[in-house]
């Protein structure tokens, strides 16, 4: 099969899943939030042409489901990668040299601020202002899990770890 019927084949599954969301909830518009956050976890952010759909199967203005989409931070409308790493840069963490754990992910990722994200789509990474974990300073969030009082060697070991992880993945498949 080529890429290009592969990729429509991924994206009709997506849609059939944002359908089956909006059916759970009934279409109900109260239930939007909810919504907007279960298809994100199917797309890891959300899509204009998601927004646009959403928007119509519920029959709202595009721009009041967008405006949701905006207003709350835990909304994405850029794609990220498999692995969301978060680096508190906080008082207490910038103080332990969250800065300096920032510069080395974004050099060994070959990522800035304005690119955040592995070409692969492996990677994410965003300085986040406070995690609320100040005692563990510095703090390092990778998904849902936290690492505290990240070195530059733990931060490697972190990295190198998931890299064995997607290693033995891929080698199932």
């Amino acid at each position: 099969m080529n890429d290009t019927i592969i990729e429509a084949d991924v994206q009709l599954r997506q849609f059939q899943q944002v359908l089956s969301i909006i059916e759970k909830h009934q279409f109900n518009k109260r239930k939007l939030i909810t919504i907007l956050q279960q298809v994100q976890e199917e797309y890891r952010y959300l899509p204009q042409e998601v927004l646009t759909y959403v928007a119509t199967a519920l029959d709202m203005p595009v721009a009041e489901v967008y405006g949701v989409a905006t207003f709350y931070a835990h909304f994405s409308l850029e794609a990220k990668g498999k692995y969301i790493i978060k680096v508190c840069d906080g008082t207490a963490c910038h103080v332990k040299g969250s800065a300096r754990l920032l510069d080395v992910l974004y050099n060994k990722l070959k990522l800035s601020e304005k690119k955040n994200t592995t070409d692969d789509m492996l990677f994410t990474i965003e300085a986040v202002s406070c995690l609320g974990a100040c005692g563990l300073a510095p703090v390092m969030v990778v998904n849902d899990k936290v690492y505290g009082e990240v070195s530059i060697k733990k931060c490697d070991e972190i990295l190198k770890s998931i890299a064995e992880e997607e290693t033995r993945i891929s080698s199932f498949n």
